[in-house]
């Protein structure tokens, strides 16, 4: 960048004078100038690494540029599209009518025929077109529920996705420590049996476990790319293109108890979509008991007899009589699908407090299970490892006792970052099924300012 910089002031300032006035020579120069200093910063962004994301970030990603949320504009459009459909009106219709021609005697040719040409409207009655209006007015809310859940399953997605990435950077992380203490083993031990003082078997034996230790090194690598892939595909990502997720894995956020959380779960959106759901029913029935009363026709027109070559007016009504209602089913139909609803509801209700109660007893044992892991076993282990070290230094402690304690550690650690992933997961789930937002799912790290206890800049 520094030598771009350089190569761009001669090219400036060997201009000959005489190329432009002095006005234009010193705002291009300085224009230049600003160019430059503007695109230094771009390449400088391009070389470095993608900055760490976050869930917010993550979150908004998605809910811009998710494919499944964009196509919903497409619901929308034909939606509307039926909807100024049912608001047409029938249209009118031409009629012609011709008797007595071309027969026989004095219906011969046209001599006493006769000839009317009318026009004829249908008469819409009970209100059918603003039911039909209604209706479609209704479905669309209902496009408008269900692209709401949408929205929430793909922000509960989301969480998912970013929680496993999180956890996977941590098992990265573990098994890279992995690796470093079977090398570091594998190198002692090497020592000791160059020295003498081990047998062979146990250099072999080392590395055998360096190589397990890589190999589930590049398991655990494997495993972050493809959640790394699944978790850009949500916003629509051929590939990622940031770099790692920033979470405090470990930070478990307080959750209301049971009791108030089934408070809560009237915002579900599953329940809610219930609403819609209902008010379609309700103007469907309405519709179906509009269609039940018949429309009136109106006929008006001009009727000419060629006999006595005079003309006249026609005017005529037609309406259906009732004597079968041949919509019964349709309103006995649609009446039974309302009431049908509310059924669905009250049983989806009792399924989703059985399930909040069942996650939310599930999110208490992770937390007690992270609790544990964080106060007891392992600083324990960690103690262990120590210990077991130096024994194993000294001579007291044989290999496999020293790889016992190593793999102890390692199962351990292992355990923390299930159990974290586990919390957060449940706790994302939750949080869905309340309805509320999934922004603080997984909490961001804090500052190095704030750990130490000063307030940020």
């Amino acid at each position: 960048m520094t030598r771009r910089r350089q190569a761009a002031w001669p090219a400036m300032a060997s201009a000959p004078a005489s190329a432009a006035p002095r006005w234009r020579r010193w705002a291009a120069r300085h224009i230049a100038v600003l160019l430059l200093a503007a695109a230094l910063p771009a390449v400088a962004a391009d070389a470095g690494p993608p900055a760490a994301m976050t869930l917010r970030q993550a979150l908004h990603a998605a809910l811009t540029g998710n494919p499944e949320l964009r196509n919903f504009a497409w619901d929308f459009k034909a939606q509307d599209a039926l909807a100024a459909q049912a608001a047409r009106r029938p249209n009118p219709q031409l009629n012609a009518q011709a008797e007595d021609f071309a027969g026989t005697g004095a219906s011969r040719g046209f001599t006493g025929s006769e000839f009317s040409l009318s026009i004829s409207q249908a008469l819409e009655l009970g209100d059918k077109r603003r039911r039909r209006v209604e209706l479609a007015s209704e479905q669309r809310r209902l496009i408008e529920a269900d692209r709401a859940i949408r929205q929430l399953d793909v922000v509960a997605e989301v969480a998912r996705c970013f929680i496993r990435v999180a956890a996977d950077q941590e098992r990265s992380a573990l098994a890279e420590r992995a690796v470093a203490l079977a090398t570091a083993t594998r190198d002692e031990v090497q020592k000791r049996v160059d020295a003498a003082r081990s047998p062979l078997a146990e250099a072999s034996r080392a590395g055998i476990q360096l190589a397990r230790a890589r190999l589930d090194q590049q398991q655990v690598a494997r495993q972050l790319a493809g959640d790394r892939q699944r978790l850009a595909a949500l916003w629509g990502d051929a590939a990622p293109a940031f770099g790692e997720v920033a979470a405090a894995l470990y930070r478990l956020p307080a959750v209301d108890d049971y009791a108030r959380l089934r408070e809560k779960l009237a915002r579900n959106p599953d329940l809610s979509r219930f609403v819609s759901a209902a008010r379609l029913r309700e103007a469907e029935l309405r519709l179906a008991i509009a269609q039940g009363v018949p429309n009136l026709t109106v006929e008006a027109g001009l009727r000419r007899n060629q006999d006595s070559d005079s003309q006249g007016l026609l005017f005529a009504l037609q309406l259906p009589l009732t004597v079968n209602d041949r919509n019964r089913g349709n309103i006995d139909a649609a009446r039974t699908e309302r009431e049908r609803l509310d059924a669905d509801q009250a049983a989806l209700a009792l399924r989703l407090s059985t399930e909040l109660f069942a996650l939310h007893q599930q999110l208490a044992q992770a937390r007690a299970e992270v609790e544990g892991l964080e106060r007891e076993i392992l600083p324990r282990a960690h103690e262990a490892l120590d210990q077991a070290r130096y024994a194993w230094q000294r001579g007291r402690y044989g290999y496999l006792e020293w790889v016992d304690v190593q793999r102890e550690l390692l199962v351990v650690e292992r355990q923390h970052i299930d159990a974290a992933e586990q919390y957060h997961l449940q706790l994302a789930e939750i949080e869905r099924l309340t309805g509320e937002a999934l922004a603080e799912a997984l909490p961001e790290p804090l500052p190095p300012s704030a750990a130490t206890g000063t307030p940020p800049p």
